[in-house]
């Protein structure tokens, strides 16, 4: 048990705290003893993700949006608060960019005033669709600047630049990650990433919807792995990034939707349909330098991973009927139980 006076327990701001790895990421530190302020205006996260550390004495909740300004005492600040899946940072395009500008510069300068360091949860769309393979850190990308996905890209784009001008002008001590495709359970439903898309049509019995003719590849990393690569990130000395963090093995987009047929048992049969505007046609990671820099690689293989966030959905009851996109957010809200990793309150005491 940590004493109140423990020189070890930080004070660390969590943005985006409610969402998918956000809530994960809270769940993680307070485990380690440290006390969290968990910030989130849950336009893509759910008070359900955070609903067991509600009342855990070192937790604490903060309804905002970062795109305002904000005045706290903190010691680390991990910047999480971004839609992150096309159906959500396409729904409002401009508060994408703003969340990734206006919203980032705020964090920089809650961090300069507190001389907190900070963490900024970049993408691997920063790379666009790849024209080196796999992307390494030091690949500047194939972006389009003026396509439908590109306030989600550009903007996490400005976010690594803003942080790096930041640290070159201001002496800011800042971190960079760009995080890989990532799944697991605390997904919100009919977000539109592949995998939740899979499971639930899967589970439901419906088409399962492939774009393309399922060639296009992509590398899923499970969520405990990521978190893990996240917090040993923030906690390296003297490393900014970007640093790349994803799973490195590489499947093709059919691969999956069969694999999740065969894990469920389902009877849906998989349709072609066009393939969206901008969509990668290559995804997979160089982790050297996380090797490298950070000691770490994932652990847990995509089978043994699909197998939890399949029983995450099933468990919740996530897999009795579709849900209208725009209304999967109010529906997981009023139903969905608690979605937060086993055991992070027990470890957390």
């Amino acid at each position: 048990m940590h004493s109140s006076f423990d020189p070890e327990r930080k004070k660390i701001l969590v943005t985006g705290g409610a969402g998918f790895l956000g809530s994960h990421l809270c769940g993680r530190l307070l485990a380690q003893g440290h006390q969290i302020l968990c910030l989130d205006n849950y336009f893509t996260g759910s008070k359900e993700n955070i609903r067991s550390f509600l009342d855990h004495p070192r937790f604490e909740a903060i309804r905002h949006d970062i795109v305002h300004p904000i005045d706290l005492e903190v010691d680390r600040i991990y910047n999480l608060a971004c839609p992150a899946s096309p159906v959500h940072y396409q729904f409002d395009p401009v508060r994408t960019v703003q969340a990734n500008v206006l919203g980032v510069t705020h964090m920089l300068e809650l961090a300069r005033r507190t001389k907190a360091r900070i963490l900024q949860a970049s993408t691997s769309e920063v790379y666009g669709d790849p024209e080196v393979h796999p992307q390494p850190e030091s690949y500047w990308g194939n972006v389009n600047p003026i396509g439908p996905r590109s306030c989600y890209d550009e903007g996490k784009r400005v976010a690594e630049t803003l942080m790096m001008d930041y640290h070159r002008q201001y002496r800011i001590d800042i971190r960079i990650v760009r995080i890989f495709n990532t799944y697991g359970p605390a997904m919100a439903p009919n977000d539109g990433r592949v995998v939740s898309n899979f499971i639930l049509q899967a589970l439901q019995g419906n088409e399962i919807t492939v774009y393309g003719d399922g060639s296009q590849t992509r590398s899923f990393c499970y969520v405990d792995d990521l978190i893990e690569g996240i917090i040993r990130m923030m906690e390296a000395p003297g490393l900014t990034g970007p640093v790349n963090l994803g799973n490195p093995e590489e499947f093709t987009v059919l691969e999956l939707a069969e694999k999740v047929i065969s894990l469920t048992g389902s009877r849906s049969k998989i349709v072609h349909k066009p393939l969206p505007q901008d969509d990668p046609t290559q995804r997979r990671p160089d982790i050297t330098s996380a090797r490298e820099s950070l000691s770490w690689e994932p652990k847990i293989r995509l089978e043994e991973g699909l197998k939890k966030t399949i029983a995450y959905f099933e468990q919740y009851g996530l897999a009795t009927k579709a849900l209208p996109v725009r209304a999967a957010r109010t529906k997981q809200n009023g139903n969905a139980a608690s979605r937060l990793p086993t055991g992070a309150l027990r470890r957390a005491g």
